[in-house]
């Protein structure tokens, strides 16, 4: 939406349809818009079967984390385009940023040229989802800002199309997924009691690989039901099935789940495919975890 005088002329005479409190809020709102996609965890991870289209069908619960992202998008004159600071994020072609724009345009041609500013904080290929964060909050971004009146629902279609993990982060609450991670349905999950380590090792394995290597099978029970147990009891019956195929090919990350129990880890697993691994501890103890270096490491205590 490209701002002109008459533009905003026809907004303010227009009072019971003006969006915004004043015309500073509007031009604030209209040209400089930052939000923070967040990453997540799977807490449990099943494959249970493999589908006839070649996606596999799966259960876990996701679980949003507060580690994000800088995404900011302004009209442009010029030809759309992504800037990309912080961790590099590949090549701009590719950019789920980039697709989620050409999706909606696709159906919105009225969509002005933009310029993305995306600012990578959240570790590449860790199993933590920050692509399929930034996608989808692209997408609500611009339904947003350019006022498409987009439904939740179509919103997930969208972001289906992006990603299987990608509509979660239209909802972007704990909730437990099926089918190939669009099916969702809230959970009553809270971690507040607790804080939560994430390592990532920058140990790169190919999902696609993982996926080929896996063995479905339906669990003897589900993850939803284990989720509302004691979370002592997660230890033992949470389980990401990836972890049976990575762990004896990268050992190092086995170590890591272990020593995180060493250190006094409630719970902890690889999350998504990984390489990332979580530990969930009581927010009130002291933890001395030595990590290494050339490892990514961030504690998050606001859940």
């Amino acid at each position: 939406m490209k701002l002109t005088e008459g533009k905003e002329v026809n907004y303010l005479n227009d009072h019971a349809n003006f969006p915004y409190p004043d015309l500073e809020t509007y031009l604030l709102h209209s040209f400089f818009m930052v939000i923070f996609p967040n990453c997540k965890i799977n807490l449990g991870l099943n494959i249970v079967q493999k589908r006839e289209d070649g996606f596999h069908d799966l259960q876990t619960v996701f679980f949003p984390i507060p580690f994000t992202d800088v995404l900011e998008i302004i009209s442009s004159e010029n030809k759309t385009q992504i800037i990309n600071t912080g961790i590099p994020a590949g090549e701009n072609e590719n950019n789920l940023c980039l697709k989620a724009f050409q999706l909606l345009q696709k159906d919105f041609p009225q969509l002005p040229e933009i310029k993305i500013h995306l600012h990578k904080v959240i570790p590449l290929g860790a199993g933590l989802g920050g692509g399929s964060a930034d996608a989808a909050f692209t997408l609500s971004l611009l339904n947003e800002k350019y006022h498409l009146n987009i439904s939740d629902q179509r919103l997930f279609e969208y972001a289906l199309q992006l990603g299987s993990d990608c509509p979660f982060f239209i909802l972007n609450k704990p909730c437990f997924a099926t089918g190939r991670g669009e099916k969702m349905e809230l959970m009553p999950l809270s971690l507040s009691a607790y804080k939560i380590l994430l390592i990532f090792p920058a140990i790169h394995v190919s999902t696609k690989e993982l996926f080929l290597q896996i063995t479905p099978a339906i669990p003897s029970k589900e993850i939803k039901e284990i989720i509302q147990q004691p979370i002592e009891t997660w230890k033992n019956e949470l389980i990401n099935d990836f972890e049976k195929v990575v762990f004896p090919l990268h050992p190092q990350i086995q170590k890591i789940k272990q020593e995180l129990y060493d250190h006094k880890a409630i719970y902890a697993s690889m999350t998504g495919t990984g390489s990332a691994v979580f530990g969930i501890f009581n927010l009130e103890d002291e933890i001395n975890y030595p990590g290494k270096k050339e490892y990514f490491q961030k504690w998050i205590e606001k859940l």
